[in-house]
Formats: C-alpha cells, structure tokens, sequence
C-alpha cells in the first residue's frame, strides 16, 4: 500500500505543483483602457498587477503619434498599480501600434479596451508571445469573443481553488455519469451567478465568498475521508445537489475576476458568454488532464484504478482538507484587513 501511497502523492504534487498555494488566484491581468474625450484627445487608464508590494515592471506605450507615449508612475491601490493620463494623438488611434514593454518577459495578460466616441469599443488581449498588437480600424465581435475566451481559459487554470474543488469531485465521486451531473450541475450554477453579480443583480463582499469557497473544498475533503464502500453519503448519491449549490459561490468568485478585468460596455452579453465559454475550456482541459493522468498511472504501474486503494484516496482527502484549511484561515483573517 506505501507504493500506492506514494504514486498518490506524486498524482497530487504533479496536478498542483509550480504555483503559489498559499493563494487561490494567480496575478489578476493587466488592464488598459483608452476612451476618446476629443477630437485628438484620448483619456488613458492603466493598471498593473502587484508584485510582492511592488507594480510589474511592465509600462503600456500607445502609438507613435501620441505624447506622451507612458505614463506617470503608478500609485497602489486594492492590490494593483494605476495610473491615468491624458494623451494628445496627431491621428487617430486605430491603424496604430499599441504595446506593452517587457511583456514578453513575465506570463500576464493584458487586456486592452479602447472607446473611440464614434464607432465600437474594441477590446484586445496582449499576451507574452504577444505583447504588441495593431488597432483594429474595422474591429467586429470576434475581437471580443477571441480576448474574452483566452481570459476565461486562462483565469480558471490559474485559478488553484476552483480547479481543487473540481479535483476532489473527481477522487469523491467514481460514478461516471453521477460524476458528469456533478461538473454540468456546477457549470449551471457557477454561470448564474457569474452573469447576475457581472452585471450587479447580486453584490456580495469578495473576502467571505472566497472564504466559504475555501470551505466547500475543506466539506468535499470531508466527505471523501468519510466514504466508505457500499455506503454512499450525500455528496455521491445526489452530488448535483451539492455542487450546484457550492457552484453558486464560485461563480461569485469569478464575477469578481471579470470585474477587475472589466467589460466592453458596447458587448457585455458576448463578453460575458465567452468569458463563461473560456471558463468551461479550461475546466474539461483540466478534467480531461487528471483524468489521464490517473488512467496512465493506474494502467502502468498499478493492478487496478488509483483511487480503489483506500490509502491513496484517504491521503488524497487529508491532502485537499489541509491546503484547502489553510486558504480558509488565511482569508478569515484576511477580513480585517479587506
């Protein structure tokens, strides 16, 4: 049983390893947006992400024509760096080059948002392998839907909680198609609330939802431990019911992400459905990657299925509760300071 243990712990480590556990999310992206005030005259706000109290050294520079080119230094202020300026352009902005210095040296995106006072609202996304991109002059909804899927793809691979909540779903439940209500149950429900907090039907304090997100996986790791063959607890018998409702509260959470990284006001509906549509990528990917993972190890070095070994799913339940105990306290303390 210690080898079986043993491959658990790496099946673990290799899933959640290389990030910052100590944080549910990664960096939120960077943001820029340019609305026209004039004729000339573009009023420019940019926002960069912390690092260790400190802005990434990343500057957004708009096209040639415009001076000036970079801002002010950057202020702190609810986790990020800002700064705003106004920019005077002897043309106009699409057809020009807009780029982030040093981009290409970190693993942030940055989404771009520009407001002419006549036209669309185009909204781009810069990326490391992208950092420079050319304005649209005939920007359409594919712009946005394109930016908007990467965002959510990325934001849910980056972020370590949802993905350890879908990972315990996966050690609890070993019914296939119990499992498949679970994850659509959860997508329904996480949809729901993402859209009505995105638009502000529901406003909820961000501190205690990420709080009780860290408790529905510590409930889950839970229910894992306490398992046992042939008497199945709620959480395997109706699981749809659980994770549509915990589903409600990580939609809350990711209502919060697309807040800091801001909507097209022009495109919200499609913003939000491809962002929603991103989300649910990265989820299958990730489901799809453990799944694998799970199968290989099992088929290779194993006589049966992983996690029909008592002591690996037991190590696994003890190994999500704690990291997901840990998130908790760490944001219940957090509130004093929110």
């Amino acid at each position: 049983m210690i080898r079986q243990v043993f491959l658990g712990i790496v099946l673990l480590c290799a899933t959640f390893s290389g990030h910052n556990a100590a944080y549910g999310h990664a960096l939120q992206p960077g943001y820029a947006s340019l609305e026209q005030a004039g004729a000339n005259t573009w009023q420019v706000y940019w926002r960069k992400p912390d690092v260790s109290g400190r802005p990434m050294p990343i500057d957004l520079t708009l096209p040639a024509g415009c001076a000036p080119q970079t801002g002010p230094l950057p202020t702190a202020r609810e986790g990020a760096w800002e700064a705003s300026w106004t920019a005077v352009c002897d043309g106009p902005l699409p057809g020009g080059t807009m780029s982030i210095l040093e981009l290409e040296k970190t693993q942030t995106d940055v989404l771009l948002r520009i407001s002419p006072l006549e036209g669309t609202t185009v909204s781009l996304r810069l990326t490391a392998a992208k950092p420079s991109t050319i304005v649209p002059v005939n920007p359409d909804s594919l712009d946005v839907f394109t930016a908007y899927v990467g965002l959510g793809f990325e934001h849910i691979l980056e972020g370590w909680d949802h993905l350890l909540f879908v990972f315990a779903l996966l050690v609890l439940i070993r019914d296939f198609w119990r499992l498949v209500g679970a994850v659509t149950a959860f997508t329904v429900a996480h949809s729901l609330t993402l859209a009505a907090a995105t638009l502000g039907w529901v406003t909820l304090p961000p501190a205690p939802v990420e709080a009780v997100i860290a408790l529905s996986i510590v409930f889950l790791a839970s229910e894992i431990a306490l398992s046992r063959d042939g008497r199945a607890r709620l959480s395997q018998s109706a699981p749809w019911l659980v994770t549509f409702a915990f589903g409600l509260l990580h939609g809350l959470g990711f209502a919060g992400a697309l807040k800091e990284i801001g909507l097209p006001q022009s495109d919200i509906p499609l913003a939000l459905f491809a962002f929603n549509v991103g989300v649910e990528a990265g989820q299958l990917a990730f489901v799809v990657a453990a799944l694998a993972a799970m199968a290989v190890i099992s088929r290779l070095l194993l006589k049966g299925p992983l996690l029909a070994y008592r002591p690996v799913s037991l190590f696994m339940a003890y190994a999500i509760g704690s990291l997901s105990s840990f998130w908790l306290i760490e944001r219940i303390i957090s509130f004093g300071t929110a």
